[in-house]
């Protein structure tokens, strides 16, 4: 099969290289589309190493139809068209998953738009909804409102009934998220959003900044507020006052999918899928596309992300 390999401070190269062999609980998957995230520029620098049993090929997710099975697969069959969450493998023809990290794909969703689904899905689900406790009714904060996550945490959290908040670096992106369901897009780069969200309070804060971000997260919150880091893009250290934490019996986590276990992923994912996957299925939330690259453009993919100026998610196409 032909594959993206990535090393360190080189050009991505297509190579050939051995297909995967499914094992037990398994799926092997002909690869129609995958999602480009920003944890895959973070490997390719050399960044984010992926665990002793992940492969080494860039890419968390991915859409295509199943063409290979191991021992004990009850769920799915040869033919069944998924999306899946993966230990990486996307930029390839075929890639592995776990049996409980797929989804079927609905029929009112393209094999692009389905690529978009499994990481931000379950990224939003399993820190905002299990942990967070986010319910209808409570002040969400999502900084970076219009990247992947945050397109779909602002439809999640709308789905719910919370009232939606998110920080964004443009008018433009602003506008786009109040169109997808925000009750307020804030341009940082015009007000401090400290200063805009202090006197209205907020009960959860999904973040993906950190740096100077952690104090004023802390700063706005409610009693019993809760914040939920999963990325560090201004860095991951800042000086912290901690009496607030006291006084509002404040709660800071974080968390990141790819090191854990196929298990602990697949009920996750087992959760989206009772509690979120019908809004999938009706429409309600939508996967948000913002441009779909070939496989062999998969360099201007990766400059698109780091430049910031999507919109939703980046598609690489695999195969028609």
């Amino acid at each position: 099969m032909r594959a993206i390999i990535a090393k360190p401070n080189a050009p991505l190269e297509i190579q050939e290289i051995g297909t995967p062999k499914p094992k037990s609980n398994e799926v092997l998957i002909k690869i129609h589309a995958t999602g480009i995230n920003r944890p895959d520029l973070l490997q390719r620098a050399g960044l984010y190493p992926p665990p002793a049993n992940a492969s080494p090929i860039m890419g968390l997710e991915a859409a295509g139809e199943i063409v290979e099975i191991g021992e004990n697969i009850s769920q799915y069959k040869i033919g069944d068209k998924v999306c899946a969450l993966l230990n990486g493998g996307g930029y390839a023809e075929y890639a592995i998953a776990f049996e409980d990290c797929c989804f079927k794909i609905p029929n009112n969703l393209s094999m692009i738009e389905a690529a978009a689904l499994p990481e931000t899905i379950m990224t939003v689900y399993t820190n905002i909804f299990e942990v967070c406790g986010l319910k209808k009714g409570d002040n969400f904060l999502i900084h970076g409102g219009a990247s992947g996550i945050g397109t779909m945490a602002i439809q999640m959290a709308r789905a719910i009934e919370a009232v939606v908040f998110t920080t964004v670096g443009s008018d433009e992106k602003a506008k786009f998220c109040e169109q997808i369901g925000a009750n307020m897009a804030i341009n940082y780069k015009q007000d401090d959003f400290e200063e805009v969200l202090k006197p209205v309070g907020i009960d959860v804060i999904l973040d993906m900044v950190g740096g100077p971000y952690i104090q004023k997260n802390i700063n706005i919150l409610n009693d019993k507020g809760r914040v939920c880091n999963i990325a560090y893009l201004q860095g991951p250290q800042a000086q912290i006052n901690f009496m607030r934490l006291m006084l509002k019996r404040l709660t800071i986590t974080g968390s990141t999918l790819r090191s854990r276990s196929d298990e602990e992923k697949g009920i996750i994912a087992n959760g989206v899928k009772r509690d979120f996957w019908h809004f999938i299925e009706n429409g309600q939330i939508k996967p948000i596309i913002d441009s779909v690259f070939s496989f062999e453009d998969c360099e201007k993919a990766h400059q698109l992300m780091a430049s910031n100026n999507h919109k939703g998610k980046i598609i690489l196409e695999v195969s028609k």
